[in-house]
């Protein structure tokens, strides 16, 4: 199978799962009414480090640049669409297997919360890390998929940068 294909398919698993986890928070097992209304701050623990809330995020990473309008919430689809095809372009001339996946994972994620931003007019967000009195942002299924995509293609410069450097080095030796 081609990297190209084995990217598609990771895009594919990741987006499918970030859908499903979303339908059932959002439609399924009575989550919403657990959970309150989005923004009601009501948390059901999980683990003493791991919480589920209801969150609609209206901007990108972080809550930042919030999508105030329909315009802004446009502007914000257009922008991740673009990014998209562009991510999706490069995938097609990927010959590492681990940076294929990696593209795959951010394309999977993307596209989730694009959907979610078509949908819902907002990212529906709900898992929620704390610890020491400190809490991460509110994310879910798409998010991880994109910053696990992105952590991936570090390693992946970081590794190869340094097979670079030691090949360079034997060859000077």
């Amino acid at each position: 199978m081609s990297k190209f294909r084995i990217g598609l398919l990771v895009a594919a698993v990741a987006l499918l799962l970030d859908q499903v986890v979303k339908v059932a928070f959002l439609y399924g097992a009575g989550w919403i009414d657990t959970l309150g209304q989005p923004g009601s701050g009501h948390r059901v623990e999980v683990l003493p480090f791991f919480d589920l809330v209801m969150v609609w995020n209206r901007g990108i990473s972080y809550g930042l640049l919030q999508a105030e309008s329909d315009f802004h919430r446009w502007v914000l689809v257009a922008f991740a669409v673009g990014v998209t095809g562009f991510l999706i372009w490069w995938l097609r001339g990927i010959q590492d297997l681990r940076l294929a996946q990696a593209v795959g994972l951010i394309i999977g994620g993307a596209v989730g919360n694009v959907i979610d931003r078509i949908l819902y007019g907002a990212v529906a967000d709900f898992f929620l890390l704390h610890a020491f009195g400190y809490e991460w942002y509110v994310f879910n299924v798409a998010d991880t998929a994109v910053v696990l995509g992105v952590v991936i293609m570090g390693l992946d410069l970081l590794i190869n940068e340094w097979r670079a450097r030691m090949r360079a080095k034997e060859d000077r030796t």
